[in-house]
């Protein structure tokens, strides 16, 4: 189950946050997360409270306010070349949907099954 979090500068309409969104869900499917696994939230926060390098490390061009900090929060075990592969498919549906991929920071983050509660304080893989 991922849990996604979309930090994005303030404000942003409904149509961007969307497009990210979509883009992001439909990229963890083709990579094998089931379709109804959709789990997701942005966090829109004012510039003062978003700092980030406009060029660090070897941004093309420079990032702007419409700058994407996608963090991916899912179990351990996906190889590099699954996450190589999902990212390479994320950046052309952002693309595809007006978003610039040298304006987007993606970060993985593992956390092992038997950490995950999904209702009623029950775990599944425990």
């Amino acid at each position: 189950m991922p849990l996604v979090t979309v930090t994005v500068c303030a404000p942003k309409d409904a149509a961007f946050k969307a497009s990210v969104l979509d883009a992001v869900h439909a990229a963890l499917v083709a990579s094998g997360v089931p379709e109804a696994d959709r789990f997701q939230r942005v966090l829109e926060l004012p510039a003062q409270d978003f700092r980030y390098d406009a060029s660090y490390p070897d941004v093309t061009g420079a990032r702007d306010d419409d700058f994407l900090l996608i963090e991916i929060l899912w179990s351990a075990g996906r190889s590099v070349k699954i996450r190589k592969a999902l990212l390479a498919d994320l950046m052309q549906r952002l693309a595809a949907a007006g978003r610039n991929p040298e304006n987007v920071m993606v970060c993985f983050r593992e956390t092992t099954r038997e950490n995950w509660a999904f209702a009623g304080g029950r775990l599944l893989h425990a």
